[in-house]
């Protein structure tokens, strides 16, 4: 075994100003990462290998685009795959598995050989009337197919449309459609929401779109079916927006300058993102809003960029500190057409950890700060005790050189102290590295790190194990067959999760 072919975890701090400091990876086949699974599994004991935590107790879900062919052709775009979970439940020292296809309208269309949704980058032909009746239609896409949280006692899988879709985490059975007993008027949202500590509240924003658009932020209380509205911001274009940040005091809407026209959007014809334009000249704009008076307190502007996830976001000195994976522009939605992410060449576009200070109490530009210059994305922190807070360590997906044809590496960025740790293994590909903190823990890193990994060469994928201070392995489960590449999941340990803790992001 040649060291570059050995699992890696190495601390670098020439990395963070760029420097080369290892070769690149070898590229091996990774398709299977954006093949269809067809198969539904329940593995009672995974064969593993080295130490898995005897005090790992929860459950680790995950949602994935898994069937990203329809009628005998392939889905548009990766972000209308059809949902599918995947759990990882511990206990003992030994894991086991399980995944099914949320069983939502968008699902059984599909199966039925037709992809009948407005979703991301995919519209069917439909009439002026249709169009204009679908915008407005208050189920118009239940593929959730983004992200996880909990909504008091529910589970719940989100994508960017308001239509959350419960499930029961020890089954993965879908119980339906959660809906919400207010008049909010949503279109679109987004499925990385916050959590109040102080409230116990899910904090969101959604987009109304029409001549007089808004964006409407919401606080929803657990175990309520009525959210509460925080603020409503009138916007002439709104903006694409994935992800926002919070701090104690403030929530704070990236408006990047990927715009539409709402007015021409209904009657485009054309499918939900084509609509968008990217407008560099506008530059991004921070609207902070008060979320306890509900106030604009101010829009604060910088040089344009884009991004997708937030980090975190704190208070400290006057200033509002958003931390995000900033991209030059949006070219990146392009690259993943399912047709283009099939195809043996590079895919990545580059994000890199930027830190932007808002200048709240003084006014003037918002100023950017690069804090690694690692391309990464599918960033997590400790959320339960750094999110809204200063923190020391945020964890990602890599690529380990201007080469890598898709994120092959995990990362784990010192914010303060500029080094990075890195665990890579040739011919395997990442998933997005969940932090979950051990008992007891009082360091910040104090914990592991889950991650679904793709094993190229074998055409399976495997859970890893990673000690999040060492970023070592520590052990490794095997699933008998691929897992195509996901975006988000979350832990629900036992005692986590009823506290409304450890759920959100």
């Amino acid at each position: 075994m040649t060291p570059d072919s050995m699992p890696a975890a190495v601390a670098d701090d020439a990395a963070i100003a760029g420097v080369p400091t290892q070769a690149p990876a070898r590229r091996a086949d990774r398709s299977a990462g954006f093949a269809s699974l067809e198969e539904e599994l329940r593995i009672d004991r995974l064969p593993s290998s080295g130490e898995i935590p005897e005090w790992l107790g929860g459950t680790l879900v995950r949602v994935t685009p898994a069937l990203l062919d329809v009628g005998g052709e392939p889905i548009r775009h990766w972000f209308d795959g059809l949902a599918m979970l995947n759990a990882f439940s511990f206990a003992g020292g030994e894991v086991s598995y399980g995944s099914r296809f949320l069983q939502t309208d968008a699902y059984r269309k599909a199966r039925a050989g037709k992809l009948d949704l407005i979703g991301f980058a995919n519209d069917p032909c439909r009439s002026l009337f249709k169009r204009v009746a679908a915008m407005f239609d208050p189920n118009p896409n239940d593929n959730a197919n983004v992200n996880l949280t909990r909504l008091g006692d529910r589970y719940v899988a989100m994508t960017e449309v308001p239509m959350p879709v419960e499930f029961d985490p020890e089954t993965l059975e879908t119980v339906g459609l959660v809906g919400f007993d207010d008049r909010l008027g949503a279109h679109t949202s987004t499925a990385h929401p916050h959590h109040d500590r102080e409230r116990n509240e899910l904090v969101s924003y959604v987009t109304h779109y029409s001549r007089r658009s808004s964006y409407r932020v919401y606080g929803l209380p657990a175990g309520a079916s009525q959210r509460r509205r925080i603020a409503k911001i009138p916007v002439s274009e709104p903006a694409y927006m994935h992800s926002f940040g919070m701090t104690e005091r403030y929530v704070v809407l990236v408006e990047f300058p990927l715009v539409v026209n709402p007015t021409r959007m209904l009657v485009s014809g054309k499918p939900f993102i084509h609509n968008f334009r990217w407008k560099p000249e506008r530059g991004a704009r921070f609207r902070v809003v008060d979320r306890h008076s509900g106030e604009l307190a101010g829009t604060f502007e910088s040089e344009a960029f884009f991004a997708y996830h937030h980090v975190n976001a704190f208070e400290l000195d006057g200033e509002v500190v958003v931390d995000i994976v900033a991209y030059e522009d949006p070219a990146s939605i392009e690259l993943l057409e399912v047709e283009t992410l099939r195809r043996p060449q590079q895919l990545l576009s580059n994000g890199y950890l930027t830190r932007y200070r808002v200048p709240l109490a003084r006014g003037g530009e918002v100023k950017g700060e690069r804090l690694s210059d690692i391309s990464m994305e599918l960033p997590r922190i400790d959320y339960r005790r750094r999110n809204t807070r200063e923190y020391g360590y945020a964890y990602a997906t890599g690529a380990r050189s201007e080469s890598s044809d898709w994120f092959d590496q995990l990362v784990k960025v010192d914010i303060s102290g500029g080094e990075t740790a890195r665990w890579h293994e040739d011919a395997t590909y990442p998933g997005e590295p969940v932090f979950v903190p051990s008992p007891g823990g009082t360091a910040e890193d104090d914990g592991v790190i889950l991650s679904a990994v793709l094993d190229a060469e074998s055409r399976r994928s495997f859970l890893l194990v990673l000690d999040a201070a060492s970023f070592e392995e520590l052990g490794r489960a095997e699933v008998p067959h691929a897992i195509p590449f996901g975006f988000h999941g979350q832990y629900f340990g036992t005692g986590l999760e009823r506290a409304g803790q450890d759920t959100i992001r």
